[in-house]
């Protein structure tokens, strides 16, 4: 049984739009659900995937963090392209630091950022995640215990070499925060598991945004997103988007 690979989503509704960044090995199904919400809400939303991502564990280790900060710099510029002049964006987890980058480069209407990193002391954490995602996708292939084990122990033995560039990009984003000047909304999990929850302080207190606001979500994991909160979270996200500058 071949499974159905994860798309992007491109949910096309008013001139407001958001671009909505998954985090390291997930995909656009992780922001699907706030897609959805702020379509409703009259929010063009935009999730693209990075390279490696929403597809087989081989390929994801043969990208790295050059690759996705493209991905999304493209992500941004499509929508520039289809004549979306006002744009901001939420990012999970790595999407989050994705979107902090995007702010020092390029002019965003706001920035959020959910249970991002700003500490990766190693990388053993990181590449238990791309074991785990590997496991999972093999598993919803409908592969043997026996082919998942052999293919997964092969990924393990292979690595993946761009690891280190992740933790350099982290901490050059860290190092880069007082070029944000966008509004911001930085949102953290009590419960994150992987993660230091400490990292949302460091994003409020080092951008320079006058407007800025950190709000802490006592119930939720690190993929907030997808957590029992996550009605809440609509609810938050969407009223800092209505607080932003827009022009109608």
């Amino acid at each position: 049984m071949k499974i159905k690979e994860q798309q992007p989503f491109f949910f096309q509704a008013g001139k407001r739009a958001v671009l909505l960044l998954h985090g390291f090995t997930g995909s656009s199904s992780d922001v699907r659900m706030l897609g959805r919400f702020l379509e409703k809400k009259g929010y063009t939303c935009f999730a693209p995937h990075y390279r490696g991502h929403g597809v087989p564990p081989e390929q994801l280790i043969e990208t790295g963090p050059k690759d996705w900060w493209e991905d999304v710099v493209k992500a941004y510029e499509t929508l520039k392209e289809k004549g979306y002049e006002q744009i901001a964006v939420a990012g999970l987890s790595l999407g989050g630091v994705l979107s902090l980058k995007l702010a020092m480069n390029f002019p965003l209407k706001g920035v959020i950022t959910m249970c991002s990193p700003m500490t990766m002391k190693t990388t053993d954490i990181m590449f238990k995640g791309v074991i785990k995602y590997a496991k999972e996708y093999k598993k919803y292939e409908g592969k043997t215990e026996q082919q998942i084990s052999e293919e997964v122990e092969a990924i393990r033995q292979k690595g993946m070499p761009s690891l280190p560039e992740l933790q350099q990009f982290v901490q050059n984003v860290r190092n880069e925060l007082d070029l944000v000047y966008a509004p911001i909304l930085v949102i953290q999990s009590r419960n994150d598991e992987i993660i230091d929850p400490k990292s949302a302080h460091i994003i409020y207190e080092n951008v320079e945004s006058l407007n800025k606001k950190l709000i802490w979500f006592e119930e939720s994991g690190h993929v907030i997103t997808l957590d029992k909160e996550k009605n809440q979270l609509h609810e938050v996200i969407f009223e800092f988007l209505e607080s932003l500058d827009w022009e109608d």
